[in-house]
């Protein structure tokens, strides 16, 4: 439809002389935040790392998708960009709530209907690559000891963390409480660029600490230093541009806090509270019939490795038999 209109004369707002007017005073806490914003559509790049366990042959695999896929989305939604302004001014761009929508309303008469089916689709696809991904950060910190061990088991049958999924859910509804979208972005973007900022720079510290550990996946230090840059610049601007969103953010991050202390750093937590997780486990492991993954190469009967064991202390101290078949869920 872009090229369409293009064709037909309608480009007045891509020529440059109309496409970089201002219409409002030029403000580097909005470029900033436009960024946060903006990126949020890119976000996927970074969700794939998540379930690298996952993936065949990672270290082909992993850098393949994300050299594949981000150019890939980056020439979709530029060009979408472009077709949208064949049709919208800048000024109905901002006031529309939903720009496809609009678009189709503009263009496709009594077939505009077609524009919000593709939006829902598009949405699920995302939901599903969020789900997909998300629910293993718990997984993962569960396997770790950070979080209640439960969120580290598996479907009998499946083999999905439906635990994990299930805390997925409740903590994205808990998301919900806010109706401004763009509030609920800045938040989650803040935060994010956060996290991902600190572990950018770890991956720098290691580097230079240990430039000897095996890396499959090695690329060269100017592309996280550039990063860096890119990444201070955001939320230096953003946080003097909307210092109460951004506030917020660290203030909802900073929660996990107290949660750590009580559940990790804490070692010798009193017997009723162990009794409390162990009774949570047993109802959590009957209502999802889930069970700990098997560990890799045993036999499905064998004792959890050590390590494993371990890990799970902070969280949950069973005193009862710790093979396998106890800590299936009862018939």
């Amino acid at each position: 439809m872009g090229v369409v209109q293009i064709c037909k004369g309608e480009y007045f707002w891509l020529e440059p002389k109309n496409a970089f007017e201002n219409f409002q005073e030029p403000n580097i806490g909005l470029i900033a935040l436009a960024f946060l914003q903006g990126s949020f559509a890119y976000g996927g790049w970074n969700f794939l790392n998540y379930v690298t366990e996952e993936l065949v042959d990672p270290y082909k695999n992993l850098p393949r998708a994300i050299f594949i896929s981000i150019p890939l989305v980056t020439f979709v939604y530029v060009f979408a960009n472009v077709a949208y302004v064949t049709a919208m001014s800048p000024q109905e761009l901002l006031a529309s709530n939903a720009v496809a929508v609009t678009f189709g309303e503009k263009l496709l008469g009594v077939m505009a209907w077609i524009m919000p089916i593709s939006v829902a689709l598009s949405t699920f696809g995302g939901v599903n690559g969020s789900l997909f991904t998300s629910s293993r950060l718990f997984f993962a910190g569960a396997r770790e000891g950070h979080l209640p061990s439960v969120l580290a088991m598996i479907h009998v049958k499946r083999c999905t963390p439906i635990p994990a999924l299930l805390f997925t859910c409740i903590s994205t509804l808990l998301m919900l409480v806010t109706s401004d979208m763009y509030t609920l972005i800045n938040y989650v973007g803040f935060i994010n660029y956060l996290f991902y900022g600190v572990t950018i720079a770890g991956q720098i510290v290691l580097r230079w600490k240990k430039p000897d550990i095996p890396r499959p996946i090695k690329i060269n230090l100017l592309f996280p230093i550039i990063y860096l840059l890119f990444w201070a610049f955001l939320l230096i601007f953003s946080l003097l541009s909307e210092p109460v969103v951004c506030g917020t953010g660290l203030a909802i991050m900073l929660t996990g806090v107290p949660v750590y202390f009580l559940g990790v750093y804490w070692q010798h937590k009193p017997k009723c509270f162990n009794n409390f997780i162990e009774l949570l486990t047993l109802v959590s492991q009957k209502m999802c019939v889930v069970v700990y993954p098997e560990v890799e190469g045993g036999s499905g009967t064998e004792e959890l490795n050590e390590d494993t064991e371990e890990q799970r202390q902070p969280i949950y101290q069973p005193t009862a038999c710790k093979d396998k078949d106890s800590e299936q869920p009862q018939p």
